[in-house]
């Protein structure tokens, strides 16, 4: 598993979720339960994570999508 975006923006996860199941890359949600839990305060970002043999096509996804939020 690799990074591929650590965010409090949820409009950003989902519209990159949305681009990366278009593409049928499998992407998986880490910190969603504690980022909810503590959705006031900005301090618990949300990570997508690709498998490692995914990472190359879903960065060149997610820079066309959020150019400003990879990592």
């Amino acid at each position: 598993m690799k990074e591929l975006l650590r965010t409090t923006d949820i409009v950003v996860i989902s519209a990159l979720k949305a681009a990366l199941s278009a593409e049928e890359i499998e992407v998986f949600e880490f910190d969603g339960d504690i980022a909810s839990t503590y959705a006031g305060i900005d301090s618990f970002p949300r990570r997508l994570m690709v498998r490692a043999e995914d990472y190359d096509s879903a960065a060149e996804v997610a820079r066309a999508v959020c150019p400003d939020h990879v990592v």
